[in-house]
């Protein structure tokens, strides 16, 4: 399971604010919206329904929220830098500024599981963390990730 493939440069928003994870999570849908071309109405009651079940938020300032969406024929992400960290009910305590969403189609099973499996490998890196925190560019967090799965491939 390859991040790039998952992962399309128009969904990720670097500098982005929020004020509480609910916000945070509006931030992710609006840019699914956008990047996916999907109701954010729908994927923000589909993340917040999935937060309900208990947070998304791994710990060390990163969270995975996920939802599996109507309409959508495979797995796509989004990845949301935050501006400044928010409370996030992380395993941790932490505040999370690191949201790397995925989205999968409602009777996908087994390929969701391996592309969260995936997605937290890659961010249980501290070094890969601290480099998404200082890119400058979409450019730049994009090939952070694609480096990130040729290192771990080799």
């Amino acid at each position: 399971m390859d991040i790039d493939d998952l992962l399309a440069p128009d969904g990720i928003v670097l500098r982005s604010g929020a004020s509480s994870k609910r916000q945070a999570l509006h931030v992710v849908a609006e840019a699914a919206a956008q990047s996916l071309n999907l109701d954010a109405d729908r994927v923000l009651d589909a993340l917040l329904e999935r937060e309900a079940l208990g947070s998304t938020g791994l710990g060390s300032g990163v969270a995975i929220p996920h939802a599996r969406i109507e309409g959508l024929s495979r797995i796509c992400a989004v990845f949301v830098r935050l501006d400044a960290p928010v409370a996030f009910g992380s395993v941790d305590d932490r505040p999370v500024d690191l949201l790397f969403a995925l989205f999968a189609p409602p009777r996908d099973g087994a390929e969701h599981l391996r592309a969260l499996a995936a997605v937290s490998r890659a961010l249980r890196s501290p070094e890969l963390r601290e480099k998404l925190r200082h890119a400058r560019t979409v450019d730049a967090v994009h090939a952070l990730f694609v480096r990130n799965e040729a290192a771990t491939a080799a």
